[in-house]
C-alpha cells in the first residue's frame, strides 16, 4: 500500500523559515538518496524547479547529489529528478517529495509521497486538500511533527 507522510511544520521550529525549510528538504533528499531510493522533487513551477537545480549544483563536493531536471540528463535519469506541477517524472520514482501547494497529478504513481503542512493558514488548508486526495487514492496516511533542528 502506498504511503503519504505529511511533515507538520511548527511555528517555533527552524523549518518555519524559508532557509530552515529548504535545509530540511535537503536533509530528506540526502536521507532518501543514501538509502538508494529514486526520488522526484515536485515543485510549483519551472522557476522553482530551476532554483532547486541551482541549489543542488552548489552543494560541496562530498555533499553533491547527482540530479537532473525533467527531460534533461542521462537516458535513464539520475537518482533525483526535479520537476514541477503538471509534469510527470520521466522514470518510475519510489518517492515523491511534493513542494507544490496545488493539487498533484502523481498521487497514484508512487509508493511514497512526502508532503508538508506549513504554518500559514491558507497553505495549511491546501495541505488538508492534498491530504484528502492522497487518502482517496488509497494511500496509508501518516503525520510527523517537525519540532527541532536536523
Amino acid at each position: 500500500m502506498p504511503t503519504a507522510t505529511f511533515y507538520i511544520i511548527q511555528p517555533e521550529s527552524p523549518q518555519s523559515t524559508s532557509d530552515g525549510f529548504e535545509e530540511y528538504v535537503l536533509f530528506l533528499i540526502k536521507h532518501f538518496v543514501s538509502q538508494g531510493a529514486k526520488l522526484y522533487l515536485n515543485t510549483a513551477d519551472k522557476q522553482e524547479a530551476e532554483k532547486w537545480d541551482d541549489k543542488l549544483w552548489q552543494l560541496s563536493g562530498d555533499s553533491f547529489l547527482p540530479h537532473n531536471l525533467v527531460s534533461e540528463g542521462p537516458k535513464n535519469g539520475t537518482q533525483l529528478e526535479i520537476g514541477y506541477n503538471k509534469l510527470k517524472p520521466s522514470w518510475n520514482r519510489q518517492i515523491i517529495i511534493n513542494l507544490s501547494k496545488d493539487e498533484t497529478i502523481f498521487a497514484r504513481t508512487s509508493a511514497q509521497v512526502v508532503d508538508f503542512v506549513p504554518c500559514d493558514e491558507k497553505a495549511k488548508q491546501l495541505a488538508r486538500e492534498r491530504y484528502k486526495l492522497y487518502r482517496q487514492a488509497g494511500f496509508q496516511m501518516q503525520t510527523i511533527d517537525i519540532e527541532h533542528q536536523i
